[in-house]
């Protein structure tokens, strides 16, 4: 008996499928992966955070925008799902759907128990690869914290965190996220995911 042959899919045939899909899923190099849903903390955290810097960006030329827009890091093929992200300007979008961001400036994700390996690891390896992207914003879910990566003029990235009590500046719209706003309505003792 032969081993079952993993399904490969090209870009055009997952945009298709996934334009249609009532979930969302991610595809890199011919796979396609479901995403999961994520738990009460996570949706609080990442609502808060959009409400922030939604409110401060309103009559500048940044958006912010929900994990609904997509986003193609063009040299590795990924498609995800930011939980959110900010463009500086006039976004470049993939083609005439309206749905594929190319140039966020600042992507933020909150992350999970099952995500944070990832979100650190693997997928800050494909957004670095962004040219435009100059933030990468990590939010923790279990603990009162923020991480930060920022694109130096050397093409490094410089690493800095928060913990509670502090401030948080995302440098590229000059926008300070406090942690108690963040973490508003947070309930520690529910499910961290």
């Amino acid at each position: 008996m032969e081993p079952a042959k993993k399904l490969t899919y090209t870009e055009a045939e997952y945009l298709e499928m996934e334009r249609k899909a009532s979930f969302k899923s991610e595809f890199f190099a011919g796979e396609i992966f479901a995403m999961a849903g994520a738990g009460l903390n996570h949706n609080t955290i990442v609502g808060n955070t959009f409400g922030i810097i939604w409110t401060f960006l309103k009559g500048k030329p940044c958006r912010i925008f929900p994990s609904d827009l997509r986003v193609k890091v063009d040299k590795s093929g990924l498609y995800t799902y930011p939980d959110l992200s900010i463009v500086c300007g006039k976004p470049v979008l993939m083609d005439d759907k309206f749905d594929t961001l190319l140039n966020p400036v600042v992507l933020i994700e909150v992350l999970s128990k099952s995500t944070e390996d990832y979100d650190k690891g693997s997928k800050f390896s494909f957004y670095r690869q962004i040219e435009s992207l100059q933030e990468y914003i990590l939010i923790s879910s279990e603990s009162p914290k923020m991480e930060k990566f920022k694109k130096l003029e050397t093409g490094n990235w410089l690493f800095s965190e928060s913990r509670e009590g502090t401030d948080f500046l995302i440098e590229s719209i000059d926008c300070v996220l406090e942690l108690n706003e963040v973490y508003s309505g947070v309930d520690w003792r529910a499910d961290a995911s």
